[in-house]
């Protein structure tokens, strides 16, 4: 089974869980917590990754990590899921995790890569074009800057992707021109 379809699966439980106990926020900040761990320190998740470290360090060093401040069920989670010999997917069970969060609480994210820190008008403008693509009420907008769109700008929203980039239409234009549709093909 893939890592994906275990992570649903244990994301789903735990969601579920928290739901039933009346936790979700207090369990929904630890998983965050891990997310951004994991994304800020590259050594924890190959620790986690790493099969020749022995479950009971990797679940110390978890312990340690959220020594202050976790809740009780997200430390019982991990220790079910070192138990198991599946510390590997616990970063990928983060992500899924926000994302049944936000399919339970109606929050459509959306990314925009521009060239440029945006004002407060145009991220009006851009979460208001989210809000009629999703149709959802709550939109979490995440900003990203990239110098090499030249100009414009590139949303994405689930699968759906729009690039009013300069940078993709004079890739475009480029592609146009190396097609010469008036030499004869002989």
């Amino acid at each position: 089974m893939s890592n994906h379809r275990v992570a649903h699966r244990y994301a789903k439980s735990i969601m579920e869980l928290s739901l039933e106990k009346g936790i979700l926020e207090e369990v929904h900040t630890d998983f965050v917590k891990l997310s951004s761990m994991a994304k800020g320190n590259r050594d924890l998740t190959l620790l986690l990754n790493n099969p020749i470290i022995s479950s009971e360090k990797k679940l110390k060093v978890l312990n340690a990590l959220y020594a202050t401040g976790a809740q009780k069920m997200t430390l019982t989670f991990f220790e079910i899921v070192s138990r198991k010999g599946r510390e590997n997917i616990l970063v990928d069970v983060a992500k899924e995790f926000e994302n049944q969060y936000n399919l339970h609480k109606s929050i459509q994210v959306a990314e925009l890569t521009t060239t440029f820190a945006i004002d407060d008008k145009l991220r009006k403008q851009f979460l208001e074009v989210v809000k009629e693509i999703s149709g959802l009420e709550t939109v979490q907008l995440v900003e990203k800057i990239n110098p090499d769109l030249i100009g414009g700008y590139i949303l994405k929203v689930n699968d759906r992707q729009l690039d009013e980039s300069l940078s993709s239409k004079l890739r475009i234009l480029k592609a146009e021109f190396s097609e010469n549709h008036y030499e004869s093909k002989i």
